[in-house]
């Protein structure tokens, strides 16, 4: 009798429908048009310089930089191109989205803005690591 009424259970326990399939990751919002845009896929010997050539094709740039490693120094495959106008901007992301540089394919679009910086909260209580824990072995 045990058994039957275990049986219900160990079977809800393995059956597929007792797990709820991981939800599928939101993609995040797109960024509003601007003259920043961010490049990703770079090769690790794309340069800043090489960077800046290709895109100075459709626009007037004003600052390219390819986001490089500091012991190493090679690229860590992004980078950042600043146009002077929102149309160039669009005009270097048609141009470059999905073309080869350096051997690579590499995908530009609007750099979104960087979040601010979480500040940490004041009203909470330090937490001291020193003097005797609250609930010591000595106190009687």
């Amino acid at each position: 009798m045990a058994a039957a009424a275990a049986r219900p259970g160990f079977r809800r326990m393995f059956s597929v429908s007792a797990f709820a399939p991981p939800k599928p990751p939101t993609p995040p919002p797109k960024a509003d048009p601007s003259p920043n845009l961010f490049v990703s896929g770079l090769s690790k010997r794309t340069s800043t310089e090489g960077l800046r050539n290709a895109f100075a094709k459709f626009g007037e740039v004003l600052h390219a930089r390819v986001v490089t490693d500091r012991v190493t120094g090679f690229s860590k495959g992004f980078g950042f191109v600043r146009y002077a106008t929102v149309e160039d901007a669009a005009k270097g992301i048609e141009g470059m989205d999905g073309k080869f540089l350096d051997g690579w394919v590499i995908f530009a679009e609007y750099a979104r803005p960087r979040p601010p910086p979480q500040q940490p909260e004041m009203n909470s209580q330090p937490q001291h690591s020193w003097g005797p824990p609250s609930g010591s072995w000595g106190a009687q």
